[in-house]
């Protein structure tokens, strides 16, 4: 899809400045110094230690981006007839509202987030209707929710036209919002059927239209100056890591889940992993040339290969593939760490990456037992948790990267090249 070529695009300009096509090759040798490190390091915060402010676009990035796959896994939980997990990802939809609707009201004022909040509440019970008409195949009942639906659209185009003073057109906000409420209930159709590969595909495509349509929310909250430095290179590539590394937990959440489904359920949900990693090896490829993006997708893959190898463990209650899993993680996390550490040219990053990435599979591990234990709830509160988790790492690793590449960084934003991509003179 477009988008995702240009995210990939911006991601590998930004980041070929940083770094030459030379990067030294990581081995297991080199890294496993530095995997003493791990236990003492790791921790189960949602954010990195002294993680920077996110900046206000990427707070509505975020919470759109989680509000899409929460949405997918409640309308999914009403098809799979599933209540306790209907009742957990409620529970984290109505707790994801409330925090869009306080920023909504942070950055609008009051009287405008409580009327978002009464918008975006009322999108969530139709789009609940019409999972429910899906699951009983009535025809009528999905008609009337997807009229609904348009309506609601609509009535948020009108809210973001006045809450921004017409910085933002009622049309093209209409447009996105039912553009967002036609995939899901594309992807609910397409669960219904057991056509998992479609599903899975749009449940990717609507995380990534959502997730980048926060920067709109955030620029009709203020001035045209301040709306433009939203679209600053550095501002952009924020946005981009952000979307990629918060997909890749979502997408590896799902996928956990899948294993417990049945093989066609897994194959489809994994498939969006592989195009996920792909993305990001992409991105990479223009850091440090064929040959060593190569190795980092490898490590990436290994990563991945080793959560699912867990997870399967865990399915199959083989406690002694768990252990071999765990055990493979805590060698990859340092692999990824060294490789990431070159990117910014900071050896001393090992550690607190090597932090940062175990913590990411501890959350990860932890959410599949709760999983497999049907403890729902916790199992919500560890993706939620983890996703958050991630979206620091993004934020922290750009601000280590700007450091980096600040003298030689784009500039011109969206207007150039397509993407940001006119260096400075």
């Amino acid at each position: 899809m477009r988008l995702r070529t240009g995210v990939v695009a911006l991601v590998a300009f930004v980041l070929a400045v940083s770094a030459s096509c030379t990067a030294p090759k990581q081995t297991r040798s080199t890294a496993s110094a530095a995997a003493t490190t791990i236990e003492d390091h790791s921790s189960h915060t949602a954010q990195p230690a002294n993680s920077p402010p996110v900046p206000l676009p990427l707070q509505f990035d975020q919470l759109l981006g989680q509000h899409a796959v929460v949405t997918v896994q409640l309308m999914r939980s009403m098809v799979s007839a599933e209540p306790g997990a209907r009742q957990a990802a409620g529970s984290a939809l109505q707790a994801n509202t409330e925090a869009l609707s306080q920023l909504v009201g942070t950055s609008y004022g009051a009287e405008a987030g409580d009327r978002f909040k009464q918008l975006w509440q009322r999108r969530v019970a139709d789009l609940s209707l019409y999972a429910d008409s899906v699951i009983n195949r009535d025809a009528a009942g999905k008609q009337t929710a997807q009229s609904a639906l348009m309506s609601d659209a609509a009535n948020y185009g009108s809210w973001l036209a006045g809450a921004s003073q017409n910085r933002v057109k009622a049309s093209d906000a209409t447009a996105t919002a039912r553009q967002h409420v036609q995939g899901l209930m594309r992807q609910a159709d397409a669960y219904q059927i057991k056509d998992y590969a479609r599903a899975y595909a749009a449940e990717r495509q609507i995380y990534e239209q959502l997730f980048s349509s926060g920067a709109t929310l955030a620029k009709g909250s203020v001035d045209a100056k301040a709306a433009a430095a939203f679209d600053a290179p550095t501002a952009r590539l924020r946005e981009a890591f952000g979307m990629l590394l918060g997909e890749h937990m979502a997408m590896l959440i799902e996928t956990q889940r899948a294993t417990f489904a049945g093989s066609q359920e897994f194959e489809a949900a994994s498939s969006q992993v592989n195009a996920n990693t792909d993305a990001i090896a992409k991105a990479m490829e223009s850091i440090v040339g064929a040959k060593a993006a190569a190795e980092f997708k490898s490590a990436w893959a290994n990563h991945i290969d080793g959560l699912v190898a867990y997870s399967a463990a865990v399915a199959g209650n083989d406690d002694g593939k768990k252990s071999s899993a765990e055990k493979e993680l805590n060698q990859v996390a340092v692999d990824l760490a060294v490789y990431f550490s070159h990117v910014v040219k900071d050896q001393g990053a090992v550690v607190p990456l090597t932090s940062a990435i175990t913590s990411h599979d501890r959350h990860l591990m932890d959410h599949v037992n709760a999983y497999a234990e049907r403890d729902f709830g916790a199992a919500q509160q560890m993706e939620l948790d983890g996703y958050t988790q991630m979206l620091g790492i993004s934020n922290t690793l750009v601000n280590a990267i700007q450091r980096v590449v600040k003298p030689g960084l784009p500039v011109g934003g969206s207007q150039t090249g397509g993407g940001g991509t006119a260096p400075r003179p």
